[in-house]
């Protein structure tokens, strides 16, 4: 008889050993907001969780790559967009410096701003985002051009390399996100440096001869000619630049495609973590309350058990 109530005692122990671990486990969960917050919590999810994880953080710091390359390509583009307004202004000097009614003087003027115009086409060619040379292609630590007018072209040789930059989209796929400044401002066949060159070497160029002695009409004729020469150059350079704008577009486009793809995943991801992990803070509120006044009801009535000597229980 006195070992069946020391068993019972053993029980009553266990079972509030049991309650207590419930009730810490439901307080962690309510603290947390996680119903699984260790591997021992569920076992068998944990794998599922992990991979679930692992998805959702690549997701994040692919969107976070895409939003560094946009600064980039955004910068690039402002950029080309300047470029393309170059020529416009230059092909406007070069009209009005190929008005047969112009002296050598005022086309010599123009020369000196189609100079200018040059030089702000190498400036613009080395423009740079976070401490990159966004046209120099994967050598971006080098400046791709420097000013140089003794050079058929007016600038140096492309100081750059290829570009192969390239982004992951959340797709999985890559997609090209830049192109290098020999591929825009100086292709062989449209280059915009050789067509600003061109038209300054032409307008600065004048006549030998003075106005009204022998030659000098046939040299104003040649001058004329080189300056429509080089304005057909530059109409083709202006085209090629409005393509490389284009590109850049396109890739704008796309990196906010694939910036809003990449928020559509991490939302799924995410709400299908929370679905694996997280708690119902009402269930487990409700839980809780429960298994504490269970506890309290255990205590209570443990504690109104009659108690006896050793004599009460010998007949």
């Amino acid at each position: 008889m006195i070992r069946a109530i020391d068993n019972l005692g053993e029980r009553f122990l266990a079972d509030l050993e049991r309650l207590q671990q419930r009730i810490d486990r439901l307080q962690r969960q309510v603290s947390s907001g996680l119903r699984v917050a260790s591997p021992s919590d569920a076992p068998d999810q944990v794998g599922e969780i992990l991979v679930v994880r692992a998805r959702l953080d690549l997701t994040v710091q692919l969107r976070l790559n895409l939003g560094r390359v946009k600064a980039e390509v955004d910068t690039a583009e402002k950029a080309l967009q300047s470029a393309v307004k170059v020529l416009e202004r230059a092909l406007q000097l070069g009209v009005q410096g190929a008005n047969a009614t112009q002296t050598p003087a005022t086309r010599e003027m123009l020369g000196t701003e189609v100079r200018a115009l040059l030089e702000q086409m190498v400036a613009l060619a080395a423009t740079q985002a976070e401490g990159r040379y966004l046209f120099s292609g994967d050598q971006d630590q080098t400046a791709p051009y420097t000013l140089d007018l003794d050079a058929p072209n007016g600038v140096s040789p492309y100081q750059g390399a290829s570009s192969t930059r390239e982004v992951m989209h959340p797709a999985g796929t890559r997609f090209r996100v830049a192109r290098s400044g020999a591929e825009i401002f100086d292709d062989p066949e449209a280059s915009a440096f050789a067509a600003l060159n061109a038209l300054r070497v032409a307008l600065e160029n004048g006549p030998a001869a003075a106005p009204g002695e022998p030659g000098y009409q046939e040299q104003f004729a040649a001058q004329t000619a080189a300056i429509e020469q080089a304005l057909a150059a530059l109409r083709n350079a202006h085209a090629h630049l409005n393509v490389q704008l284009g590109f850049y577009g396109a890739v704008q486009n796309k990196i906010e495609e694939a910036t809003a793809f990449a928020v559509r995943i991490e939302v799924r991801e995410q709400n299908l973590l929370s679905v694996l992990r997280d708690a119902d803070l009402v269930e487990v509120a409700l839980a809780l309350s429960q298994a504490t006044m269970h506890q309290q009801a255990a205590l209570a009535a443990r504690a109104n058990l009659r108690r006896g000597s050793l004599f009460d229980y010998l007949g």
